[in-house]
This record gives C-alpha cells, sequence and structure tokens, in this order.
C-alpha cells in the first residue's frame, strides 16, 4: 500500500488531493506540507514512498525539494503536480529527479492511478513531457566526451531495449516489437537502470539524450 505525502502551498488542494486518495483502498497520505522545505522535512520523517510535489511553493521551491528528497532517500517518487503549462519547469522539474509530471486539473482516477504507477517504481511520461525533454537537448548538443563507459557493459540486446524505451515504447509494445516475453522485456529494462545508475524511465530518456545515445528527431513515439 504506497503512503502519500501531499506537498502543495495551497490549503483547498491539499484537501481536495487527500480526499481523492483517500478513497482509494489501496493508498493512505501519511502527511502534508505547505511549503518545499516543510516537505523536505516531513519526507525524511515518514518516508512516504510518494511524494505529490507542487513546483511553484514558499520558502523552498517543488524543484529544490525534489532535488533533496531524492538525494536523501533514493528510494522515494516524486510526482510534481501543477496548474502551469509544460513548459522549461518540465525540465528541471525531471533533471531533479522527478518520477512523474501531472497537472492537477486531471481526472481523479488518473491522479489516484499515476500515484500506483509511481509507487511500483515506473514512470509517469506522457507524450508531452517526452516532447518537453527532446526539444530541450535539441537546442543544446550531447556530452563532447561521448557515452560514459557504463554503456559499453550494455549487451546488444539491452541497446536494443534501450533505444524503444527511450523513443517513448512500453514493455507490451517492446514485447512485440523484439518478439519477447513480458517478464523479458522487464529484465532488460531492470538490467539497464542498475548498470546504467539510473532511477526510473524519466532519467533514462535524459540520460540517452544527454549523452547523445539518442537523436533528437530520429524517428521513435512517446510513451503515454
Amino acid at each position: 500500500m504506497p503512503s502519500v505525502l501531499i506537498a502543495d502551498d495551497q490549503a483547498l488542494v491539499r484537501v481536495g488531493l487527500r480526499k481523492i486518495l483517500e478513497v482509494e483502498p489501496d493508498t493512505t497520505v501519511v502527511g502534508e506540507a505547505s511549503d518545499g522545505k516543510a516537505a523536505i522535512t516531513q519526507a525524511r520523517a515518514l518516508r512516504p514512498d510518494v511524494v505529490l510535489m507542487d513546483i511553484r511553493m514558499p520558502v523552498v521551491d517543488g524543484i529544490a525539494a525534489t532535488r533533496r528528497i531524492v538525494a536523501d532517500q533514493p528510494g522515494a517518487r516524486v510526482l510534481m503536480l501543477t496548474t502551469f503549462g509544460l513548459d522549461s519547469y518540465v525540465f528541471d522539474a525531471l533533471r531533479a529527479g522527478a518520477s512523474g509530471f501531472m497537472l492537477k486539473d486531471a481526472p481523479p482516477e488518473e491522479i489516484a492511478g499515476a500515484v500506483r504507477l509511481v509507487a511500483r517504481g515506473e514512470a509517469l511520461l506522457a507524450p508531452a513531457v517526452t516532447r518537453a525533454v527532446i526539444e530541450e537537448f535539441a537546442r543544446h548538443p550531447p556530452d563532447p566526451a561521448g557515452p560514459p563507459a557504463a554503456v559499453a557493459e550494455l549487451t546488444t540486446r539491452e541497446r536494443e531495449v534501450l533505444d524503444l524505451l527511450v523513443r517513448g515504447l512500453s514493455n507490451p509494445e517492446i514485447c512485440q516489437r523484439l518478439v519477447i516475453s513480458e517478464a523479458t522485456a522487464k529484465t532488460h529494462v531492470a538490467r539497464i537502470l542498475a548498470k546504467l545508475g539510473l532511477r526510473d524511465r524519466v532519467q533514462t530518456v535524459i540520460y540517452a539524450y544527454e549523452h547523445g545515445l539518442v537523436v533528437p528527431g530520429q524517428g521513435g513515439g512517446a510513451p503515454g
């Protein structure tokens, strides 16, 4: 049962999110925070599985708070929530270690589902978010030093899975493309994350574009 910390500077938003999550039989809200500093303190004390984090908050903003929480607790997952559109905040939030990004006006069932998804260690990367990340890297050349040494440790099959994963294919879609079982796909993804020292699919997308493993604009779609 995933435990959730809600961090938002608006009391009405916190109440609304709590009501959405408390009706879910497999989710429990363990605390609330009204600013980024409180979110960091509460996360350290309560050790939630998921932090629902607003981006714009007083004292410490949500992006800085996310960076601190992820650094302090590698197992914590942060799901960013905002009323703002997909702009420059998206890239900064994902680079800070967020595992997903949603708008606050998303339907309640989508928010609840996103919490469960992120709690399982997966990542919520909507097509518009993927495009924002890709567009950001399209504006900047990849690391001139080339791929890190860890990339050479990937097998040929793992490189194939990595390429499809970064281009937005889900595990079932990877299975269909490579004609492998879902269990095998999950194993490959887990090994890729372990070898590259990454947290989830969001960080994998960033890693691949940052180091030039995938060139923006070459094929692929975006995850839903």
